[in-house]
């Protein structure tokens, strides 16, 4: 991918952009392979490879410059803003809709946030779009002083941009190195945004978390399904479910299926979905997963635990070491937590991994193992 951004050195984000996307896939994949070496005997599964532009569905804007003239990208060095709203990442459809953005800033009064000087309003624009191009955006503000200006100039928005499905207002009144705050306040009727995978109907809410790469993510569902469809389980727990990809993926008229999430936000999206789909034998509830697994009088057949890049940690490890579940599938957003996590866990061995390049040109990836009790 050619990035004239990369090439003027106002952004360097993807830092192996530079490198063959071959290379970058077979790196990747060497270097998981060399975390998890003390664990022979592991079947490697073809690398999922992504496309390599236009993969990512959200777009986490800094807005800076002025009311009159905002820029919509990164900060430099001195806090200044750096306009990306070209930035190849994206699709056609999400830079088309900034320029509209851009001008509803101006039209509403919207004062970007000065981060050296603690002053203005408007922190980021957090744009999602979904598999058929229908948008959610969230503004993120330090107050709600601007929100009735940004109601009174909703409808003009909303007639600029038709695909625009859910917009909000998140409050970040802290000034610190966090993208959002705890308190939303949704502004349109709709509250959710449709995202279509392998024909299942994820609703995502504003403050829940989806992966940014559709494509990559689909496929990563559609693993775990078919190494939990050979297993043939009876119970599944999905620990960290998010708004419940796996555990609706795998949801099948013989097992029952338990989601657990601590955002309350994703229950609701995940409930949504269990309910259109009519999926009795789901459920879902809002908890800390290592919480819900130690208060739990029994064990599942299988664990699936889709943890943050901390790892499942030392508490979950052992009671999955400790308890009578027969298999674990461990999706990683971070091999070396995962290494870690797997080395208090002897009894569960890695029996086949997959590499998921979800976010190409940069270190970061994907990787689903499947553990099998010894």
């Amino acid at each position: 991918m050619q990035c004239s951004y990369f090439d003027a050195g106002r952004c360097r984000s993807c830092a192996l952009l530079e490198q063959p996307y071959a290379a970058q896939l077979g790196g990747k994949e060497r270097h998981c392979r060399h975390l998890l070496a003390a664990h022979p005997g592991v079947q490697w599964l073809p690398p999922v490879a992504s496309r390599e532009s236009a993969y990512r569905n959200k777009a986490k804007m800094v807005v800076g410059g002025t009311v009159q003239r905002p820029t919509l990208g990164i900060l430099d060095a001195e806090g200044r803003g750096v306009d990306l709203s070209e930035c190849g990442l994206y699709s056609a459809r999400l830079q088309g809709c900034f320029p509209a953005l851009a001008d509803f800033i101006t039209r509403a009064g919207l004062t970007p946030y000065d981060v050296p000087r603690r002053r203005g309003e408007l922190k980021y624009l957090l744009v999602t779009e979904s598999p058929d191009g229908e948008l959610m955006l969230r503004f993120v503000l330090r107050s709600e002083e601007p929100v009735g200006r940004i109601r009174k100039h909703l409808p003009a928005l909303l007639a600029a941009l038709p695909q625009l499905r859910v917009v909000s207002v998140n409050l970040h009144p802290e000034h610190k190195a966090v993208l959002e705050g705890e308190r939303e306040i949704v502004l349109t009727e709709q509250e959710t945004l449709r995202m279509g995978l392998n024909g299942i109907d994820l609703h995502l809410r504003p403050q829940s978390f989806f992966q940014t790469n559709t494509d990559v993510a689909a496929a990563l569902y559609r693993q775990a399904r078919d190494w939990v469809d050979e297993a043939a389980p009876a119970s599944v727990w999905d620990l960290y479910c998010g708004v419940g990809g796996f555990a609706l993926h795998v949801a099948d008229p013989a097992r029952d299926v338990t989601g657990i999430e601590v955002s309350p936000e994703a229950i609701a999206s995940a409930e949504l979905t269990r309910r259109d789909a009519g999926l009795r034998r789901v459920r879902f509830e809002a908890d800390d997963a290592t919480a819900f697994a130690l208060a739990a009088d029994d064990a599942p057949d299988l664990v699936i635990v889709n943890p943050p890049r901390r790892g499942i940690g030392a508490e979950l490890a052992g009671w999955l070491e400790s308890s009578a579940a027969r298999q674990v599938i461990y999706s990683s957003c971070n091999a070396v937590s995962l290494a870690r996590d797997l080395d208090a866990m002897p009894s569960l061995r890695p029996r086949r991994a997959r590499v998921l390049d979800m976010f190409p040109h940069t270190a970061h990836y994907e990787v689903v193992v499947l553990l099998e009790r010894a």
